[in-house]
């Protein structure tokens, strides 16, 4: 199968997927926690170590969060034989789309999300307003979008192991 994205809007679960995978013997990578991703400067392209802290209002204007081109393209390389699994959700995922045999989106309606973020204590993303009003607008869209891309959609309301078997599931099914 090759390399899977499993992505979604921030609180859907994408590093708890990652782990549940992991648990379960799956090459899984989770884009943040493994180091895939990163902030950067808008304007001048740089890589950011840690923005600002406490967020400053227009964070989400100044920086963006990508992914590292090269390093996709490489685990995309390298995965030709198993199914390995790429965790996250980034700005320029358009640029190694190309990379993906696969992507399956995870959804969840906005209390959910609301919840996920205002009580989880493994990432800061979302507590602030300005980037809580953020993903709720990419939520209007996420699901939509992916479907028009041809993404399988998993309903990531329901409990964390139901979520990886489907996770699973739609990596065996091909897009019709």
């Amino acid at each position: 199968m090759g390399l899977v994205r499993v992505t979604g809007v921030s609180g859907t679960g994408k590093s708890s997927v990652c782990e549940g995978l992991r648990q379960r013997g799956h090459r899984a990578v989770d884009a943040d926690g493994d180091g895939y991703s990163r902030w950067a400067d808008r304007r001048s392209g740089r890589l950011v170590a840690d923005p600002p802290d406490p967020v400053p209002a227009g964070r989400l204007d100044r920086y963006a969060w990508r992914i590292d081109v090269e390093r996709v393209r490489a685990l995309a390389t390298g995965a030709p034989a198993t199914v390995t699994f790429l965790c996250g959700s980034v700005e320029n995922e358009h640029d190694v789309w190309d990379c993906f045999d696969r992507v399956v989106c995870l959804v969840a309606d906005d209390e959910t999300i609301i919840h996920r973020l205002a009580t989880r204590t493994t990432n800061a993303f979302g507590k602030h307003p300005e980037e809580l009003a953020a993903t709720l607008g990419w939520n209007q869209v996420m699901e939509s979008r992916y479907r028009a891309a041809g993404a399988a959609i998993v309903d990531a309301t329901r409990p964390l192991a139901d979520v990886v078997d489907d996770v699973l599931t739609a990596t065996q099914r091909r897009p019709g």
